[in-house]
């Protein structure tokens, strides 16, 4: 007894000096009045980006009382408070758990009010006071579609851009009074930065025309603070971060590489932020669209998740290692693997158009490997007669090859991926139904190690390689080769 006595002087001690956060002990409770509703239930719940988690559910009496209460603190971030028919607000969830408001369906913004809290208190005059600037900014907007004198659109361009002034100096005042609350750094981060005018010479000419760029990409984060978890939990975080990674930094893999670095590291002071930064650039990169993006996923992946996601099984881990492992030789830039074919010539494909036995036998042709084929640039591609997309693909690539890669030395090396005798015969239907004799055709009745080796899950799959067999490109439509091609020839 007299140790427990001793423990809760010393706890009531830590708190009183600082030494334990006073949410120790105490956290949240907050007590709401909904007007206009009644014995039913409201959720509380916290933004993730954009979308919401549950975190409590409160019971409403008939007076539209309720209470949300959990005795470890809730993380702090921007919160709503959703209603049964759907309609929610927000508030924000900072150090002060402990407080009442108050609302009514009729109007939440305008009539919320809180009691304890001095951020939602500063949130709630910054919403109803936004609510007063969008509506002289609509009004502005609508009158600007109505007129068409140049003078009066001038005049309502410049009181809309007074109105966004306003705005913006309401959300720096609130950062410079209240630096230490969460309210004012949130809202500091829906400002962008603003971009000086570039340095000029003497003469009032330009020095840089990419100064501005590189100031604005050096400075993109100086309002948002990306290693804060509090604005994970937000709106906001996601779409900031992959703007920057979109349509600021370069796309080209070795920039990109650096950016994700920086990104990354940032977030280790949080492993919630660390575990999000790291998924959501793994995932993007690895779905992308974008030519040679697989090669920053790889990059991701070997300098972080293989070794620092711990929440992965490892089963994936291992299926993730297997998958670079296949992944990496075919990265633009490295040497093509070389496989072994059999170059099938037009004439059998001719002479095999009506004849069963001929159409089947799968021992024709000769054996070559890639490595052999001598040309500035060749078009690898893999493709199977079944395959929906190759149907149009493959008659679109020959006619760009009839029309114009042929007469400038170019070789497509058109690789049918079907296997045995069915293989065979739909492959040689197809060939003679689109006359597609006068590029290489080949496949491999041998073995189909070629697929494993180019990872060719799908079809069809377009590789184009230069003289030396580096790869250029992949994973592109037919209609690109031409023009990918013609700007590689260009920078020769």
């Amino acid at each position: 007894m007299k140790y427990m006595k001793r423990s809760g002087i010393i706890t009531l001690l830590l708190v009183f000096f600082g030494f334990l956060p006073a949410a120790f002990s105490q956290g949240y409770e907050i007590k709401i009045k909904i007007n206009g509703i009644q014995d039913t239930s409201v959720i509380l719940g916290h933004y993730l980006n954009k979308s919401m988690y549950p975190d409590d559910t409160a019971v409403i009496d008939k007076k539209g009382y309720g209470v949300f209460k959990g005795s470890q603190p809730l993380p702090e971030g921007m919160y709503l408070i959703y209603l049964p028919s759907t309609r929610y607000f927000e508030m924000i969830m900072g150090r002060d758990q402990q407080f009442f408001l108050e609302t009514d369906t009729a109007d939440f913004i305008r009539t919320l009010s809180f009691k304890g809290s001095d951020e939602n208190q500063i949130f709630m005059e910054f919403q109803q006071f936004m609510v007063g600037l969008r509506n002289e900014a609509d009004s502005l907007q609508a009158l600007l579609k109505k007129t068409e004198n140049k003078e009066e659109k001038e005049n309502l361009l410049a009181q809309s851009k007074k109105v966004n002034e306003t705005r913006i100096s309401y959300i720096e005042k609130i950062a410079s009074d209240y630096p230490g609350l969460f309210v004012a750094k949130f809202l500091k981060a829906t400002l962008d930065i603003n971009v000086p005018d570039p340095p000029r010479d003497a003469n009032g000419n330009i020095i840089d025309s990419t100064w501005q760029y590189y100031y604005y990409r050096n400075h993109y984060f100086d309002n948002f603070d990306i290693a804060d978890a509090r604005l994970l939990r937000t709106p906001l975080y996601e779409e900031k971060v992959m703007n920057y990674i979109t349509k600021v930094v370069p796309q080209i893999p070795d920039s990109l590489n650096a950016e994700v670095d920086k990104l990354i590291e940032k977030t280790r002071s949080d492993s919630t932020l660390f575990r999000y930064m790291l998924i959501t650039l793994f995932n993007y990169f690895g779905k992308s669209n974008y030519m040679g993006m697989d090669a920053v996923q790889i990059h991701i992946a070997e300098q972080y998740y293989i070794t620092e996601s711990w929440w992965s099984e490892p089963k994936f881990i291992a299926d993730l290692k297997e998958r670079i492992e296949k992944a990496k030789p075919l990265l633009i830039g490295k040497i093509a693997p070389d496989i072994e074919l059999v170059n099938v010539p037009a004439e059998h494909f001719i002479k095999a158009e009506h004849d069963s036995v001929m159409k089947k036998f799968p021992h024709v042709g000769a054996q070559f490997n890639l490595h052999e084929v001598e040309a500035d640039y060749i078009v690898l591609v893999f493709w199977e007669s079944d395959c929906g997309h190759c149907k149009t693909a493959i008659p679109k690539l020959y006619e760009i090859y009839e029309n114009s890669l042929k007469e400038k030395g170019i070789t497509v090396l058109a690789v049918s991926t079907l296997f045995g005798e069915e293989g065979k015969v739909k492959w040689v239907d197809f060939v003679n139904t689109h006359k597609l004799y006068n590029w290489m055709n080949a496949w491999n009745p041998y073995s189909y190690d070629y697929k494993i080796t180019y990872d060719i899950l799908t079809t069809p799959q377009i590789f184009i390689l230069d003289k030396n067999k580096k790869i250029i490109a992949k994973k592109i439509a037919a209609e690109q080769v031409e023009d990918i091609i013609n700007a590689f020839r260009s920078t020769k």
